[in-house]
């Protein structure tokens, strides 16, 4: 899985950088097509984004399979067989994961980007407009929320789950359940991260979605449950009733691929029953 590559001395995870960063052009219907996984947090950010805007028709999509091996993740019944091919294809001397999500240009025969980060900003800002998920008059403090989501979170969650040293573990955890803390008492008085739907909210989700199910036990983040959480849990909940949300969100693809594919963390490869959560409100 090569993620040996991204642990440092000290035992820390350090996230490997995304490899293919151009910017998308403007849309045109069935050039690009997005390769995404229903596990993947990065990758159902996309998912959503597509959905809320209604650009379907301009970005196809493949679902690739939730077990992922040594070849990376394997698209179904299609071609490629495998992710790892169009890696390749675009950078014969590719060495790192073969990540999702990534835009493959069928005109160009490339990948365009896997840079997740900016993937649903440039969708936002030139591809679709409604909702306005990225408006002007927040843009700052959007970005601001990203970066400590990111660090606080979305990732951290990562750290703690694959870190080789106590030390580094601790510090992750610390770092989840202090933004969590502070996320409870902003979204008490909120409907959502700020006075509309974002793309922050977007990112927040794919997080807490996968909390209870997945990072509370297998990757020891086992302070406190998104459940634990009043307003976290009723967010969550507010959120998957959306069907932009909840449609794109799978409890079976998440467990299989976290248990069954990370065997550094769960060697038996056994999918736990549960938890016994009602997502609906």
């Amino acid at each position: 899985m090569k993620l040996s590559r991204e642990i440092s001395d000290d035992g820390r995870f350090v996230r490997q950088p995304n490899r293919f960063t151009d910017r998308l052009g403007p849309p045109e219907p069935g050039r690009y097509r997005l390769y995404a996984s229903y596990a993947c947090p990065w990758a159902q950010r996309v998912l959503i984004v597509r959905r809320l805007l209604g650009l379907e028709s301009l970005l196809d999509v493949t679902i690739v399979d939730p077990i992922r091996d040594e070849r990376g993740w394997r698209v179904p019944g299609g071609d490629p067989e495998y992710l790892s091919e169009l890696y390749h294809a675009t950078d014969p001397g590719y060495t790192g994961r073969y990540t999702v999500p990534c835009i493959w240009d069928t005109q160009d025969k490339r990948i365009v980007t896997n840079d997740f980060p900016q993937i649903t900003l440039d969708l936002e800002m030139s591809w679709g407009t409604s909702p306005n998920l990225y408006p002007e008059r927040l843009r700052p403090d959007i970005d601001i929320m990203n970066d400590r989501l990111y660090h606080g979170l979305n990732n951290a969650v990562y750290e703690a789950g694959f870190a080789k040293g106590q030390q580094a573990y601790e510090e992750a955890v610390a770092r989840v359940f202090t933004t969590l803390d502070r996320l409870e008492v902003r979204l008490a008085e909120s409907e959502f991260l700020f006075d509309v739907l974002t793309d922050s909210d977007v990112r927040l989700y794919t997080t807490l979605v996968r909390f209870d199910a997945v990072y509370y036990a297998h990757f020891k983040c086992m302070v406190r449950r998104l459940s634990d959480y009043p307003a976290l849990w009723a967010y969550a909940r507010r959120l998957y009733a959306v069907p932009a949300f909840g449609e794109t969100t799978d409890f079976d693809h998440i467990k299989r691929h976290y248990y069954m594919t990370q065997t550094n963390l769960n060697p038996s490869r056994i999918v736990p029953v549960g938890p016994e959560l009602d997502w609906s409100r």
